[in-house]
């Protein structure tokens, strides 16, 4: 109860919502269905919230069982104290534990042990109280048998013992984290070139740890990974030494000058390195949340990009001495044809290349022509827009981001897809379906290949896998996946499925035929109860015997929806025929309330059935704005400081956003040429994805570096 408590501060939440969250997510309920199914219960909490919501509850939940196992391996050495009790209690964070259990911990040999074996904790305790003469308590503890020849040997040993015992205090680890969080300054030093420049602007760098960028902290610790910069942090150690020296030194006198300098030793050779190591761990796990963050913000609209439908496409994978690989789909992505052209250098073959193409394009009727944006990408886009002035065809082309074709196209499940194509034309084939369905090829590919993320491979493996993976499992339950065409990869992320699932409902339709029912689900092996009921209502039959099978409407309240139905006079056949217009107005003239009650709904769910019923099959991805389909190109060498350009966002990062206007390379808009009124980041206001105007405000065609703004361009349209 505590940590509903906790929850329920923390993010705000009505108490008996985040209990209703907790009880859901205990009994196996997954993200989707809850956020989607389950509104009356949470008040109508959204995906994203929900699954920060479960990672918290999960942190909690861990925090609470290692405070139990500390507690427990305390008790059993017998010195567990009601302070000890209540220090435990009150830890906050699995450091602070730590921080309490690190005097407990089984150390290996140290100069404190080896001390505490010679028998001088005593003396060590007698320093410490600051009642006498330390040096001749001291005499009594040399021992021939204990190798304490000198009262000397006998102090140095029992200032070892202090200075561990000052190391090892919760409360002044915690305060000395604090202080260097918040007063610590971020040294850096180049020490290696490693022939590109990357580093230069570190070569003597400093900043307070309050004020670095996260994408900083990262660009440090990958510099220092790679041995070309030499990191620390400086912090005022006499002020640190203080603050120790402050939480033992009571009195006056030699104890207290043995314990200031047994204070200053365990500082310098145990607190510093250890403390700084933490600090840096802070900041980097902080810096890596930022980036996790980020990709998950440039992912979700880049999955959920409007797919273009309907039309044959012809994908181009560029390439120089290889050639350009080429591939035609069908309106449903099955591969019609493929070719290899070689219409840029080395081999210039650009006739020959164009009669290829314009032959593919008269016997497929091709609509659209997808162009993969890496090597060659910019002289093939020339090709095509010099190309396509010769064809009597209405065709256009659009610049796809190609990130992880490569990888997909030498990926086990490429090879089972198209077995009989090698691999260059296998990433051919994806370029022309990442626009046709951009979510059902993308989700083929590992997240961290796609290219809308920063230091993604400095990142915390697990961590990235499970928010991508929250990510992917969110965007494919938004649109909905078809159970009679989705493949067992699309399909193993439906919520309440998993690989081995999805396997067994691709067999039982190869097996049985077509899907005509949600309901047969049920006879898929390993399908049971609850996972039909989490997957059930993210599954879409087309032209199936039950209309509400292609809708979001779960099964649960199929009964419902039809009583809603005849309460305005409304049946199954109306929802096919597109009859049903009218039927919110008349839900709103009965009284919403009203009309929940009567078919035993919440208004929330009542409301999402509406939406569904008058648009059977829609695809909530057809909202949003579409590709930019273009028939000319321009080069940077077209632009010039002041024009004003449209392009969509290609990436959102700490500092900027990256803007695809057509030319090879991307634009910049600084973070501060987005907006005047102060926002908290850029993905505040841009989206990947979203359509914008800019204009150029500075060009460097040599170092291919184009700056846009966004701001100063609203600016001179609102003064004219």
């Amino acid at each position: 109860m505590e940590i509903v408590k906790q929850l329920t501060e923390e993010f705000k939440l009505r108490p008996d919502h985040a209990e209703n969250v907790v009880k859901l997510l205990d009994e196996g309920n997954t993200i989707p269905f809850i956020a989607r199914y389950r509104k009356e219960l949470t008040g109508a909490i959204d995906d994203q919230i929900l699954r920060q919501f479960a990672d918290r509850y999960e942190y909690l939940q861990n925090l609470e069982k290692r405070k139990g196992e500390v507690a427990a391996a305390i008790t059993e050495q017998g010195k567990m104290t009601e302070e000890i009790t209540l220090a435990i209690a009150a830890c906050a964070t699995m450091t602070e534990i730590e921080d309490v259990y690190r005097p407990y911990k089984q150390k290996k040999k140290t100069r404190a042990s080896v001390a505490i074996a010679k028998g001088l904790q005593p003396l060590a305790d007698y320093i410490l109280a600051q009642e006498g003469d330390p040096w001749a308590e001291a005499e009594k503890y040399i021992s021939e048998e204990n190798g304490v020849e000198t009262a000397q040997q006998a102090v140095d040993g029992a200032k070892d013992i202090i200075a561990e015992m000052v190391s090892d205090n919760a409360e002044l680890r915690k305060k000395l984290r604090a202080l260097m969080e918040n007063h610590g300054e971020i040294q850096v030093k180049l020490v290696k070139d490693d022939g590109k420049g990357t580093y230069d602007m570190y070569a003597d760098y400093c900043e307070l740890i309050p004020e670095i960028k996260n994408h900083r902290i990262l660009a440090i610790n990958r510099g220092e990974k790679e041995d070309c910069l030499r990191v620390k942090i400086a912090f005022d150690a006499d002020v640190a030494k203080r603050v120790c020296a402050a939480k033992y030194v009571k009195s006056k006198g030699e104890c207290a000058e043995l314990i200031k300098q047994a204070v200053s030793d365990g500082y310098d050779r145990l607190i510093q390195p250890s403390v700084e190591r933490e600090v840096r761990s802070i900041l980097t796990d902080r810096a890596s949340e930022q980036a996790i963050r980020m990709f998950e913000v440039n992912l979700r609209p880049l999955l959920l990009q409007p797919p273009v439908k309907g039309k044959v496409t012809l994908g181009l994978d560029p390439g120089y001495r290889t050639g350009c690989k080429v591939a035609v789909v069908d309106d449903t992505g099955k591969v019609l044809a493929t070719s290899v052209i070689y219409p840029v250098p080395p081999h210039s073959k650009i006739e020959e290349s164009k009669r290829i193409i314009k032959d593919l394009i008269a016997k497929h009727k091709v609509d659209v022509i997808s162009i993969g944006n890496g090597t060659a990408g910019k002289e093939t886009e020339i090709f095509v827009a010099e190309l396509l002035k010769e064809v009597d065809r209405e065709v256009s082309y659009a610049v796809v981001n190609e990130a992880g074709a490569s990888v997909y196209s030498a990926s086990p499940l490429a090879v089972e897809e198209f077995p009989d194509y090698d691999l260059t034309l296998r990433s051919a084939i994806s370029i022309a379906r990442r626009l046709q369905d951009p979510l059902a090829e993308l989700i083929k590919i590992d997240p961290k290949s796609i290219g809308v993320g920063q230091y993604q491979h400095d990142m915390d493996k697990k961590r990235l896998d499970a928010v991508l993976g929250g990510v992917l499992e969110d965007c494919v339950n938004s649109v909905g996946v078809d159970l009679n065409t989705a493949s067992a990869y699309l399909l193993r992320y439906v919520a309440g499925l998993n690989a081995g699932v999805a396997k067994n409902v691709i067999a039982y339709r190869e097996e049985n035929g077509k899907f005509t029912e949600r309901k047969q689900l049920l006879k898929v092996p390993k399908l049971g109860a609850k996972a039909y009921e989490q997957c059930a209502g993210f599954l879409r039959i087309v032209d199936g015997k039950n209309i509400f099978d292609n809708t979001a409407v779960h099964p649960e309240s199929y009964e419902k929806a039809e009583k809603l139905l005849s309460l305005f006079g409304y049946t199954a056949n109306d929802v096919k025929a597109g009859n049903l217009k009218e039927l919110p107005v008349k839900i709103r003239q009965y009284g919403d309330d009203r009309a929940a009650a009567y078919c035993g709904l919440d208004k929330a769910t009542m409301n999402d059935i509406v939406t569904e019923l008058l648009k059977p099959g829609r695809d909530i991805r057809d909202s949003l704005p579409s590709p930019i389909l273009r028939r000319d190109i321009m080069s940077i060498e077209d632009l010039s400081v002041g024009m004003v350009v449209e392009g969509s966002v290609r990436n959102v990062i700490d500092f900027g956003a990256f803007i695809d206007i057509g030319v090879h390379q991307d634009g910049l808009v600084h973070v501060s040429e987005i907006t005047d009124r102060f926002i908290n980041h850029p993905s505040d206001v841009l989206k990947v994805g979203q359509k914008v105007k800019a204009v150029i405000i500075n060009l460097d065609v040599k170092k291919q570096r184009i700056g846009l703004s966004i701001k100063q361009l609203n600016k001179s349209q609102q003064a004219k």
